[in-house]
């Protein structure tokens, strides 16, 4: 039997998707490892668990979990040798049934000191708890600020700081904070544990003090050791600092647990949710839908057909505004309301052509009105983001294309539903914004391998480069040839590529995570699990902007 041409690109696209999650997965796999295999042998000789190890330890077994931030400090600080997961790892799991945000140092990443990027993650950790209501445990082991980095970690409003201003900020919001010391807590470090509800100690292993002995000796001349300054004895039967003394990583973990089995619960957001389905198509046909050229067009209801449940979607305006998708759907069960870009070539109605994944003035008028729609009935949302841009060009600009991007952009700023968003293809310019991107405080933000971020294109963007270059050097008298020319511009193309990469992205937590297309279901359901424990305390009001 012959294949059709439709099988053959839908085969060719599963391939180079599963290549990329292949390669998504061998990267996760190295960090891990965390600072490698010897220091976690160095760990356990020590009586120690590793981070990973605590935190498996401390969720429920057997079920989901979201790891944000993986690949925060991906690439960076190769000076000063790495710093995987940015030294801390971040996990939003189930503890004792609650959902919860896990944040463990990982001492055997330059023994869990904070690097620049470890202080954003942090702060984005609690970001999540503060949006959601959720509670939050740490598990402290660091040596405290990266010394040769201070300047970057420090002194500003987003620094090392403003962990400690959240822990009271979250403790007056009556959000539970529960810190385990379970290695060093030294500095400034050693107000998080005590300005959270309540603190454990490690005895042996974790110790706790303003200032180490030998700064001790060094400041005052006192001659003491480590343990009598600051060790789990001193901190549960002199001081007081701390609230219970534990023998071991495992007997600490399970006095966590015990504590989290007896908190009250919030009340709900009231977000609706029915019985979960599965899609009518397998999970991983996501993989062949998604062209792997970019600028090839494929229909954006077929990829949202492989994540809701049944594959059913109830679509908005289907006829007007065609560059946007916007759809009514469930995901695990939860009621969502879906903006996507649509990357078909499509007539309006006026039976002009408009390019797929460009955002035109009529769709951008149909997401803002649909986006209010969802306030009114209290129903999250979800934007799948394929996007290249606004539409450009004296027809658009006469027709208001600047104030009906203005409008889409209101509405959805002014949310008051929780946003998650999924870069599953181009994430460019105001078409990253419009479609909440990081600055439009989504409460997950996710990407697939195949996502691309940046203000536009790495080949567009080459060329505008190049020609920026070019003129400044014949400016100086320079001449070039075609061979030097297009050398220029390959090197500039591979720099920029390596910007708008997915990794690049999340190393700098411009998403939380780079994703297997499967797990989105999961992603977003988390998602609107942790945030149901909220109630906004604001009214839907989207300003002087009107529609």
């Amino acid at each position: 039997m012959a294949v059709s041409k439709k099988e053959l690109d839908f085969n060719h696209n599963e391939d180079k998707m599963r290549s990329r999650i292949n390669a998504l997965e061998k990267e996760l796999s190295i960090i891990k490892q965390g600072g490698g295999e010897k220091k976690i042998k160095k760990l356990h000789a020590s009586g120690k668990l590793s981070a990973r190890e605590r935190i498996d330890l401390l969720l429920d077994p057997d079920t989901e979990r979201f790891e944000m931030g993986a690949f925060a400090g991906f690439g960076m600080y190769k000076e000063h040798g790495g710093c995987p997961a940015g030294g801390v790892v971040i996990v939003i799991g189930y503890v004792s049934g609650h959902l919860s945000v896990v944040v463990a140092n990982d001492a055997t990443v330059k023994a869990g000191a904070w690097f620049p990027i470890t202080g954003k993650k942090n702060l984005r950790a609690q970001e999540i708890a503060m949006e959601n209501n959720l509670p939050i445990i740490y598990l402290v082991d660091s040596a405290g600020v990266y010394l040769p980095m201070q300047d970057e970690i420090f002194p500003d409003k987003e620094h090392f700081g403003r962990i400690f201003r959240n822990n009271a900020v979250m403790s007056s919001m009556g959000i539970v904070q529960i810190a385990a010391v379970m290695g060093s807590c030294v500095a400034g470090g050693a107000y998080l544990p005590i300005m959270s509800d309540e603190s454990l100690i490690v005895d042996r292993t974790g110790t706790i003090f303003l200032a180490g002995s030998y700064l001790v000796k060094a400041a005052i001349g006192e001659d003491i050791d480590n343990e009598i300054l600051g060790g789990a004895t001193t901190h549960t039967e002199i001081s007081g600092v701390c609230d219970y003394n534990v023998a071991s990583d495992e007997e600490c973990l399970q006095t966590i647990r015990d504590l989290m089995d007896k908190i009250g619960t919030n009340p709900k957001a009231g977000f609706n949710r029915k019985e979960a389905l599965m899609p009518n198509k397998p999970l991983n046909s996501l993989y062949g839908i998604l062209p792997d050229l970019r600028s090839k067009p494929y229909n954006m209801k077929d990829l949202m057909k492989s994540m809701v449940d049944e594959s059913k979607i109830t679509e908005y305006k289907a006829n007007y505004g065609k560059t946007i998708v916007c759809a009514y759907a469930r995901i695990d069960g939860w009621s969502v309301g879906i903006v996507a870009n649509q990357r078909e070539i499509v007539k309006n109605g006026k039976g002009e052509m408009q390019f797929g994944g460009v955002i035109y003035s009529d769709s951008a008028d149909k997401a803002a009105r649909f986006i209010m729609n969802c306030n009114q009935k209290n129903i999250p949302l979800v934007f799948l983001q394929d996007v290249s841009g606004f539409m450009v060009g004296s027809k658009s600009e006469h027709a208001g294309i600047i104030k009906d991007g203005a409008k889409m952009v209101n509405a959805m700023s002014n949310s008051v539903v929780p946003k998650f968003t999924v870069v599953v293809g181009n994430s460019y310019g105001a078409g990253n914004y419009a479609m909440c991107g990081k600055a439009y405080d989504p409460r997950l933000i996710v990407a697939w391998p195949s996502a691309e971020i940046a203000v536009m294109g790495g080949a567009a963007a080459a060329k505008v480069l190049l020609q920026i270059e070019m003129a400044s050097l014949k400016s100086k008298g320079e001449k070039i040839t075609k061979e030097q020319q297009n050398n220029l511009f390959n090197k500039i193309k591979g720099k920029y590529d390596n910007q708008v990469s997915p990794y690049y992205a999340a190393s700098r937590l411009w998403v939380d995570a780079v994703i297997d297309p499967i797990e989105t279901r999961k992603v977003i359901s988390m998602g609107i699990e942790m945030a149901n424990n909220k109630i906004s305390d604001k009214a839907y009001n989207v300003g002087v902007i009107q529609t």
